[in-house]
């Protein structure tokens, strides 16, 4: 079963040397097929080389009746073959419901095997540092487009493609930018980071740091990126210039339980990073200064034979904060100072970061989805709005206090939200259920819906963002014979429409680095 990653410049990994067999979850003919049509690419156990890891976490984007479609006909702009020449359909179906037969064990990746499959193309200096074309880098977008794992670098004064790039299979947690717009960084449900220069348009590294990745945070200054993993339980730590391995932080809770790692994200002001961890009752704080404040505790100190880089040992220091309940994502404040997360009881919690505790509840019913969370100033107070997974209502909370002032109702719940400090709106996609074509905007002071708009009939609308003066809002057509809608973000007129295939998130170089309200950080 031949499945290669768009990048037709990243070579042959070498087998890897991971122990688990699925013989037994799977007859020995299944096995066998795998073996002589999957492995190759897909690996022995199925952990991915070339192709992507062909595991249930991993294949979230891919149902089984596709996977019995993509396994017989191939998929257009992959390398991934046709096998109904090859193989009959009880067999191709045997094969999709092996893929999803989930491990009997965790496997390992440690440093050693995210040490080996690191690529570096350009070496740290190795390539100019101006631009290959005339644009304002700081309203520059990066496009990713799902429907055939590209992503394309927009001109946002334009709105022309300055280039299209191929990208891992499922990118998964929103590129991050870094150093001024000249770096962006992907991470692959499958655990690849990618390191992209966008004045050179190449590469310049690669490694896996993971097997199945939530996604990535870049440190404010540029020097460290830090990778959240549901498999291993980990989190790892990268150097920024070269995606050389530093550290792995084995998901651990104080009393020795292993965890998945919920989400992680970067706290300028505090020089930390902040992750939760989802199957243990704790948030972490880890520190990327070389000497943290107290309160620290530090891990191993592991130092780098092959670049001879040498960390002190509390670098990268966790500090643990109990909370009441799991987190499964959440949202940080504008101060840093404070986090609310989505738990599974109905109730999202607050978290103070200094006082190392739990300090509100708010009910939000349904699946709040706290990371697409916004923030603006409403009379004499900061509001914070979240759309809602499972509800169809946009609520807003009073972040003084933690109370809930209005909930919005929707068209069906939504998965996005976004607005801009220049903007008197506020955008919410209508993502799951009949309605979602629509797209609802939302005035920032009345806090009701004044327009519903419907970018294509019949097809979903989702993930605004900005331009980087708020003048304009790009809205993706999440289909794979999609489009990216350009409107006038004053009147709501639409301006212009790129053919795109499935653009899922869109990230504005200003936006993201200035860390504004209007975004998802």
């Amino acid at each position: 079963m031949k499945r290669l990653t768009q990048l037709t410049l990243l070579p042959l990994l070498g087998a890897l040397a991971l122990s688990y067999s699925a013989t037994s979850l799977a007859d020995e003919e299944t096995e066998k097929l795998y073996q002589q049509h999957c492995a190759e690419c897909h690996g022995k156990d199925r952990l991915g080389l070339m192709g992507p890891a062909l595991l249930p976490e991993n294949l979230k984007r891919l149902r089984k009746k596709a996977a019995f479609e993509v396994i017989k006909n191939g998929r257009p702009a992959t390398q991934m073959l046709a096998f109904k020449d090859k193989l009959n359909d009880d067999q191709i179906q045997a094969l999709a419901d092996y893929a999803y037969i989930p491990l009997k064990e965790i496997p390992k990746w440690g440093m050693e095997e995210i040490r080996n499959s690191q690529i570096v193309y350009h070496k740290p200096g190795e390539l100019p540092d101006k631009p290959l074309y005339n644009a304002d880098i700081w309203n520059l977008f990066m496009v990713v487009e799902l429907g055939d794992h590209h992503a394309t670098l927009l001109n946002g004064d334009t709105f022309e493609p300055i280039h299209r790039l191929p990208t891992r299979f499922a990118l998964h947690g929103g590129p991050k930018w870094a150093e001024e717009g000249r770096y962006i960084y992907f991470a692959s449900r499958d655990g690849w980071i990618s390191k992209f220069d966008a004045f050179n348009l190449k590469y310049v590294a690669e490694i896996r740091a993971g097997i199945n990745t939530r996604n990535l945070a870049v440190s404010h200054d540029g020097r460290y990126v830090i990778v959240a993993n549901y498999l291993p339980h980990t989190l790892t730590v990268l150097d920024a210039r070269d995606l050389t391995p530093l550290k792995v932080i084995e998901a651990k809770g104080e009393d020795g339980t292993s965890s998945r790692v919920s989400a992680v994200y970067t706290a300028d002001p505090r020089q930390t990073f902040i992750a939760a961890l989802k199957d243990v009752k704790e948030v972490w704080e880890i520190s990327y200064e070389e000497e943290p404040p107290a309160g620290f505790s530090g891990w191993v100190h592991d130092y780098n034979e092959e670049s001879g880089d040498a960390h002190k040992e509390e670098q990268f220091a966790v500090k643990r904060i109990q909370t009441q309940d799991y987190l499964d994502d959440f949202f940080l404040t504008q101060s840093y100072e404070q986090i609310i997360g989505t738990t599974r009881g109905g109730l999202s919690q607050v978290v103070d970061l200094d006082l190392k505790r739990a300090v509100a509840d708010v009910e939000l019913p349904g699946m709040p989805h706290l990371s697409s969370g916004i923030t603006w100033k409403y009379k004499d107070t900061t509001v914070l709005a979240t759309p809602n997974i499972k509800e169809g209502e946009v609520t807003i909370i009073d972040t003084r206090d933690w109370k809930i002032i209005k909930r919005i109702k929707t068209n069906g719940p939504g998965f996005f939200m976004r607005s801009h400090e220049q903007s008197p709106y506020a955008w919410v996609d209508v993502f799951f259920g009949p309605n979602r074509d629509q797209m609802h905007v939302i005035d920032k002071e009345k806090l009701e819906i004044v327009k519903t708009l419907k970018p294509a009939p019949g097809k979903t609308s989702a993930h605004v963002e900005f331009t980087k003066d708020g003048q304009y809002a790009l809205v993706s057509i999440w289909d794979k014979e999609g489009a990216l809608v350009i409107y006038d973000a004053k009147t709501l007129k639409e301006i212009k429409r790129l053919p795109m295939k499935k653009p899922s998130g869109k990230y504005n170089v200003h936006n993201k680095l200035t860390r504004s309200a209007g975004t998802s950080h």
